[in-house]
């Protein structure tokens, strides 16, 4: 497969004014993209994330646009924007997302709705028409509690699997050969962003809270720092197949993830 050129491309990032979003945008900018549009529900930090990108980047390489991904006709503004902006758009990175159990039918709305608003609009809409080149790209952000069991956060760890399995779907031959897009996940592990820094309570009470405790000093959660991600990530975008999924943690770079096929693993049946 052909390495997918950075250099001149439009992204727009759902989540991207703070956090991973923001590093994203940094590392894309950094590589030569064309631009980026920081679609993000807080307007404040988006301003502070665009007057950073200007300073560092200049005028025409950056816009925000207030955005809750939970909303369809929001989702779609975004895009409408960023073609306005840019003439057209090649990758989405499907970022926004929330980690609060104690919130969940918002959690759900985001995290699961908000990403399939996205892929829709993306892949059947805005990427084939508009993108620059032979071959467009949706990057949607997984975790590894979307491979992993968390008992302190079982509904967020519910919405990443549901990330995960759409992203294999999606992601299969038969949506890429009439799109030329191509879909794949990465699935970040502890990385210190306020989604953990602020994480404590923001579950369903004290069991949870307990076990988000202990599972945070367990050898499952490998921390990492929001720079160390981007890079792998970066190359994430430029050269892993359609319907792929890759962790990243610990700084460590990516490696495929790969579920077992239910016809190759051994039947193990419950005793008569």
């Amino acid at each position: 497969m052909a390495t997918f050129e950075i250099e001149n491309k439009v992204a727009l990032i759902t989540g991207g004014a703070s956090g991973l979003g923001f590093q994203y945008a940094l590392g894309l900018l950094e590589r030569g993209a064309k631009g980026v549009t920081l679609a993000d529900i807080n307007a404040e930090i988006g301003n502070q994330a665009l007057t950073e990108i200007e300073s560092k980047y200049g005028k025409n390489k950056a816009i925000f646009v207030k955005t809750d991904v939970s909303n369809y006709d929001d989702y779609e503004d975004a895009f409408k924007k960023t073609v306005e902006k840019f003439q057209n758009v090649d990758i989405l990175l499907n970022n926004a997302g929330i980690m609060n159990d104690a919130i969940w039918e918002k959690e759900i709305a985001i995290n699961i709705n908000g990403t399939i608003y996205g892929i829709l609009l993306g892949l059947d809409n805005y990427l084939p028409k508009h993108k620059s080149g032979p071959e467009a790209l949706i990057v949607n952000v997984s975790s590894v509690a979307g491979v992993d069991a968390f008992g302190s956060l079982p509904i967020y760890v519910g919405t990443k699997f549901a990330v995960h399995g759409m992203t294999l779907s999606w992601g299969l031959p038969v949506h890429y050969e009439r799109t030329k897009v191509r879909v794949v996940g990465v699935c970040p592990g502890v990385t210190m962003t306020p989604l953990i820094t602020e994480s404590e309570n923001r579950n369903l009470g004290r069991a949870y809270e307990n076990s988000r405790i202990a599972e945070l000093k367990s050898s499952k959660c490998l921390r990492q720092e929001p720079e160390q991600i981007v890079p792998g990530v970066m190359k994430v975008i430029e050269k892993a197949p359609s319907g792929t999924m890759w962790i990243l943690e610990g700084g460590e770079p990516p490696y495929q993830y790969q579920m077992l096929d239910r016809f190759e693993i051994p039947k193990v049946h419950l005793e008569q």
